[in-house]
């Protein structure tokens, strides 16, 4: 039995949530990962799997050994990033997540120009709105909108967004223009399920407490570029963030309402994983890119 290989296969396991899903993700038979797991069950002579469940459960001593496997795993990827010589110079494939709509607009265009200032290093970037646990999908730095909770990621801080209410010129001249949260109740609105917006509970501040507007919808749609398209084509009044809409307000293709109402600006954050040496690939990237895409989201909320 080759141990590392079963060790994987486990991690793969409890990460993706069944067998068969490991099956998928690491595109070999079911049968033989039911099989190595097995295996190594009957080699530590434990049981760390709980059968009999449609979701995977660990026992309390699997619970121990998986720990332990990603801290040998680990160990390995730091011993072969020393080997190719990834803390030598920057070099390696650097992936990214970042959001949609800020990824297009600001986080591209820092690493085209990052890449052609880095020509040992290659890029994987995923646009999407949810939000990735870094270490499990093999990411190694996120862009976060939000206050960031307690957690071993380390954060840049590149800036504040607001979250802001807007509409087309045509559908307030049709609808009228809210003046107060509460007047909400009485448009028709589009919301947003993603990674920022809780469905139909939008939150502002007035006379210094928070207010909870729970918004009638009309469309429902699933990320931000989507809302931003349907409050242009006057379908209602959208919430979204403010580097979103910026230029679109400037044209007066939208109107910013509620201003005086809006909550307070969300830091926005670069996130990488604690690790005990940064590889330079990573730090040469930070050094890069903070400043640039602190530039470009201050021009943006100027």
């Amino acid at each position: 039995m080759d141990r590392l290989e079963a060790m994987m296969i486990l991690l793969a396991a409890v990460d993706h949530g069944s067998l068969s899903a490991s099956s998928r993700h690491l595109r070999i038979p079911l049968a033989t990962v039911s099989r190595r797991v097995a295996e190594l069950e009957a080699h530590l002579g434990v049981r760390l799997l709980q059968r009999g469940s449609r979701k995977l459960t660990l026992t309390d001593t699997g619970r121990d050994y998986v720990a332990s496997c990603r801290r040998i795993m680990e160990e390995i990827a730091e011993t072969e990033r020393t080997a190719a010589g990834e803390y030598r110079k920057p070099q390696g494939e650097l992936t990214i997540s970042v959001p949609m709509t800020m990824g297009r607009t600001h986080a591209l265009p820092v690493v085209a120009e990052f890449l052609r200032a880095h020509p040992d290093i290659r890029m994987h970037v995923q646009l999407n709105d949810r939000k990735v646990n870094l270490p499990e999908e093999h990411i190694d730095v996120a862009l976060r909108v939000g206050e960031l909770p307690d957690s071993s990621l380390i954060a840049a801080r590149i800036g504040l967004v607001r979250e802001v209410a807007c509409a087309s010129p045509a559908y307030l001249k049709e609808k009228g223009t809210p003046t107060l949260p509460n007047d909400l109740t009485s448009h028709e609105c589009i919301t947003y399920e993603g990674y920022y917006t809780i469905r139909n509970n939008w939150e502002f501040h007035a006379n210094g407490a928070s207010l909870t507007v729970l918004v009638p919808s009309r469309i429902v749609v699933n990320s931000a570029e989507a809302a931003v398209a349907a409050a242009t084509a006057h379908a209602g009044i959208a919430r979204v963030l403010s580097y979103q809409i910026i230029d679109l307000v400037k044209n007066r293709s939208l109107v910013r309402l509620l201003q005086a109402y809006e909550p307070s600006p969300l830091p926005v954050s670069l996130v990488y994983p604690s690790q005990r040496q940064v590889p330079l690939k990573l730090r040469a990237f930070l050094d890069f890119s903070v400043p640039r895409l602190k530039a470009r989201l201050a021009e943006k909320e100027a």
